[in-house]
């Protein structure tokens, strides 16, 4: 039987309405002019949906600080049937007192199997980020997870506790961290990427870590130990606009080659300079990966030559299961090359999409076209 969804706009009629009869609801309180007094009303109603199996609570954009967010923690303790939750309280205060209390909330959500969580631009420290990550390790039945900590201060030693934290998270199959612009360097995404190595069951993964600080030291070894998520089929990871440059690309490569189960892969590393052997490295790792189906690829703004793009092109011929390619090399200096060419001979291609704006391309090129008919898509 489909459950009705229940949705409010104010706090007073969810106040006065059924709570015990509630399943599956939707609460919508972002741009309210909510405190933590109204958050503690609202939380204290929750307390009452014993029934309740899947929340979506939209509060962002208000002036919540950590009494409002630990009360809030506390009250959905008390829904011992919440499977699904969402919270996006993205743009308050709750900083690193209220994140742990939201944490130490949650992990009395036994029956907890999917989680939304965005706190975006709340104030968010190292002390934070590893409180909460505790929390959720207690979440015993938790498969999938969207954490959303951008725009915060978590550091190396946050983004390392978190991850720390989760690796103990063994049915966790699905996850999805955005970290972008928290203060991360080489430590920091070395320390992620060892905690997320011990989550066995980690199928599909989502990782942004882009505008942070991290080198080459950093990404390899991130790479190094993805390289140990045996179960990875699906992965897409943001590095865009860090300092890995040729050494970090390549390293980032070599672990990648060793996710033998890996067939969905989207790479971000955009405004790195990595440069034409950073590229031919990577690509060559990347033409090891035999089971890659579907590939995308940013390389945008990264000081890439003709070399650099006729290397790529000839690695990505030994994909020889790649059947979706998208590729975006704009704003290089790539000239005439014989990407074309190699491309052409990716023999089970079937979709391509070609970013090739601001370089100086010829039209050599035309010879993909002219050689390659069932690709229909590409634009320079």
């Amino acid at each position: 039987m489909i459950q009705q969804i229940k949705y409010y706009y104010q706090l007073s009629d969810f106040f006065n309405s059924s709570l015990q009869s509630h399943q599956v609801l939707h609460i919508d309180l972002n741009s309210s002019y909510m405190y933590d007094e109204d958050v503690s009303f609202l939380s204290s109603a929750l307390a009452n949906c014993v029934n309740l199996s899947n929340l979506t609570l939209n509060l962002f954009n208000n002036q919540i600080g950590a009494i409002g967010a630990s009360g809030l923690g506390s009250a959905l303790a008390n829904c011992t049937n919440l499977s699904n939750l969402t919270i996006n309280i993205r743009t308050n205060q709750i900083g690193d007192q209220g994140t742990s209390g939201l944490g130490s909330g949650l992990a009395n959500c036994t029956n907890l199997s999917n989680l939304t969580l965005n706190l975006n631009k709340n104030q968010i420290s190292a002390t934070g980020a590893s409180g909460l990550g505790f929390g959720l390790a207690n979440c015993t039945n938790l498969s999938s997870l969207t954490l959303d900590l951008s725009w915060n201060e978590i550091g190396d030693a946050g983004s390392s506790g978190l991850c720390s934290a989760l690796a103990n998270s063994t049915t966790l199959s699905n996850l999805a961290l955005n970290f972008n612009r928290n203060e991360i360097g080489d430590d920091g995404a070395q320390g992620l990427g060892s905690g997320l190595a011990k989550c066995i069951n980690l199928s599909n993964l989502t990782l942004n870590l882009s505008s942070n600080s991290i080198g080459a030291t950093g990404a390899s070894g991130l790479g190094s130990t993805l390289a140990n998520c045996l179960n990875l089929s699906n992965l897409t990871l943001n590095l865009s606009s860090n300092y890995i440059g040729e050494i970090g690309a390549s390293g980032l490569g070599s672990g990648l080659v060793k996710c033998t189960n890996l067939s969905n892969l989207t790479l971000n590393l955009s405004s790195n300079k990595i440069g034409d052997q950073g590229t031919l490295l990577l690509g060559s790792a990347l033409g090891n990966c035999t089971n890659l189906t579907n590939l995308t690829l940013n390389l945008c703004d990264n000081k890439i030559g003709y070399q650099g793009a006729s290397g790529l092109g000839s690695a990505l011929t030994n994909c020889i299961n790649l059947s979706n390619l998208t590729l975006d090399l704009s704003s290089n200096d790539i000239g005439p090359s014989s990407l074309g060419s190699s491309l052409a001979n990716c023999i089970n291609l079937l979709n391509l999409t070609l970013n090739l704006r601001y370089n100086r391309i010829s039209g050599s090129l035309k010879y993909i076209w002219q050689n390659k008919k069932s690709i229909p898509q590409g634009y320079f």
